[in-house]
């Protein structure tokens, strides 16, 4: 049996190195590392998948949130309303930017921000949702819209773990995530669904005004040379980084399909276990768990675990040279940096429960079968006893 690898990314490379070689090598040979044709030709394509108006290329998903905010113009106190069972990154830019972050509790079946907790923090200081479509399931975005429609609020779509996935509307018609909301941010880490050999970002909107804002932003504040229209950061991606992703880009909806197949293999194992809690896809276009679900990408498989002991199948794992992650082991509220008198632990019940009870296995498009039996085999082992 191969190695177990939380991401594969160098067995997802050996399938792709003939066409990802040679655009890099386009890329050093025409020293148009930065701002070159391979952006403007990634930009395009990525535009025309995800059938939004514009992506705007960045330099790492963390910028992309930033500047996602900056190009709304909010101003200092401005509230807004995030979940609290998500990376750091989220809430970060928020408080960067001298916003107010106002963390919410997230469901229990699919982890995302329950929208009964949103519209309870809603003040008139409110100005923004941030929904995250955590580990590449869909948030509920038909209510999110909804709501941010009654009291006159932005939406911004942290999509950096969602990118290729579909929302299905109650009426039945989709739309790829990241192109609901007023503006939406991803990340293009390496191990991302979609990721390069580095760190990349990009901003998506269907507002042209909002997405002429945001190309000044992300370049210092030009539209043309020297001339400094607004305040701006320097935050780009380079040349190499989109011929990656530009060669990756056709493979996306395939990578997808390869992680949803590996977890209905996972499911299959541990489905109807009484400790042992699978993945919920929650979407409009069904009524539950179904293996055709395509509001799910997989970015990570965390099961949920009741009564059991999660930090020792974590080290029982590791011994056997499996892999996994606890996303998160921290809730962000009772993190030092946003710690905040304003909470009261009774609104976060899912939140800090789920901080003990998730574990993620490994996730990729390379996963085979005889991996995928030997890792549900321990963890059945651990857990079984």
């Amino acid at each position: 049996m191969r190695k177990i690898q939380m991401v594969d990314l160098k067995g997802q490379y050996s399938g792709i190195k003939d066409v990802v070689n040679p655009a890099i090598q386009e890329v050093i040979e025409t020293t148009a590392f930065i701002n070159g044709p391979k952006v403007h030709e990634f930009q395009k394509n990525l535009e025309n998948y995800l059938g939004v108006k514009h992506v705007i290329p960045c330099a790492n998903g963390t910028d992309a949130l930033q500047i996602a905010m900056m190009g709304l113009d909010l101003k200092p106190g401005d509230e807004v309303i995030t979940a609290d069972f998500t990376f750091a990154a989220t809430v970060e830019v928020i408080a960067l930017l001298q916003l107010t972050p106002v963390l919410v509790d997230v469901n229990p079946d699919d982890f995302n921000i329950s929208v009964e907790a949103i519209k309870k923090a809603i003040t008139p200081k409110t100005k923004a949702i941030v929904p995250v479509h955590l580990f590449g399931q869909a948030a509920d975005m038909e209510a999110i819209m909804n709501i941010a429609q009654e009291h006159n609020l932005y939406v911004i779509e942290d999509n950096a773990q969602g990118i290729g996935s579909d929302y299905t509307y109650s009426n039945g018609n989709k739309a790829k995530t990241g192109t609901i909301g007023h503006v939406a941010s991803t990340s293009f880490f390496p191990s991302k669904n979609l990721g390069c050999y580095g760190d990349g970002g990009a901003i998506f909107t269907n507002d042209d005004e909002l997405a002429h804002v945001i190309r000044g932003i992300v370049n210092h504040g030009m539209y043309e040379r020297y001339h400094h229209d607004v305040v701006g950061v320097n935050s780009r991606l380079d040349s190499i980084q989109a011929a990656v992703l530009d060669a990756k880009l056709p493979h996306l909806d395939a990578y997808n399909k390869a992680r949803q197949a590996a977890a209905s293999k996972y499911d299959a194992a541990f489905k109807n276990h009484s400790k042992i809690e699978i993945p919920f896809r929650k979407s409009n276009g069904c009524s539950g768990n179904c293996d055709t679900c395509d509001c799910h990408v997989f970015h990570q498989y965390t099961l949920k675990l009741n009564g059991v002991d999660r930090d020792g199948l974590v080290k029982f794992l590791n011994a056997n040279d499996i892999p996994c992650g606890v996303y998160y082991p921290i809730p962000l509220h009772k993190q030092k940096a946003y710690q905040d008198d304003r909470y009261n632990e009774a609104d976060f019940t899912v939140t800090n429960q789920l901080v003990k009870e998730v574990i993620s296995l490994p996730m990729h498009t390379e996963l085979d079968d005889e991996q995928i039996a030997f890792i549900t085999t321990k963890v059945l082992e651990f857990i079984d006893g």
